[in-house]
């Protein structure tokens, strides 16, 4: 190997810890926002109230319009779509950066070194689909409940002036 390939394989090789625990942040956050999303939609089903942020958003911010309340929404399901579009993509990148040794490793007949790289390659990326499923999963039902409580918000603010003209 010339002296840039060797840089570039040695830059390369850096990244493999920081992306692994990014890997496991995620995995965390994953793990945590599909047990909230599991509480709320047991308390949906039980029909108690559920947690309803667009609402306490606009109780604390009376003033805000219909595009801050939007913007509100998509600060809410902003974090789960991000973890869901970027964990696949790290995953491939903590697959990836343990091959060059574990190819390295076959080439010298070291197995006992190319298994130890390929367990850290496949299980970065089970790590991976398993978060972007989970946040996934979650951002989809949970847009859909926000959009559904966004649409009642915006029927009630609407109907607040009717019925003022009908007191009056």
């Amino acid at each position: 190997m010339n002296f840039i390939e060797m840089t570039m394989a040695e830059i390369a090789g850096l990244f493999l810890m920081p992306v692994l625990i990014i890997l496991a942040l995620m995995f965390a956050f994953a793990f945590y926002e599909l047990g909230r999303f599991g509480w709320e939609w047991l308390m949906r089903s039980l029909g108690k109230d559920a947690h309803q942020p667009l609402q306490q958003f606009w109780a604390k911010n009376p003033q805000a319009d219909q595009q801050e309340v939007e913007l509100q929404l998509l600060r809410q399901i902003e974090p789960l779509r991000l973890v869901s579009r970027i964990a696949p993509m790290l995953g491939l990148v903590a697959t990836m950066i343990p091959m060059g040794p574990a190819l390295m490793a076959v080439a010298n007949g070291n197995f006992q070194e190319v298994a130890s790289q390929l367990t850290v390659a496949f299980a970065a990326v089970i790590i991976a689909l398993l978060s972007a499923s989970m946040t996934f999963m979650t951002l989809s039902v949970r847009r859909r409940w926000l959009l559904e409580e966004l649409k009642a918000l915006l029927k009630s603010k609407n109907a607040q002036p009717e019925a003022k003209l009908k007191a009056a």
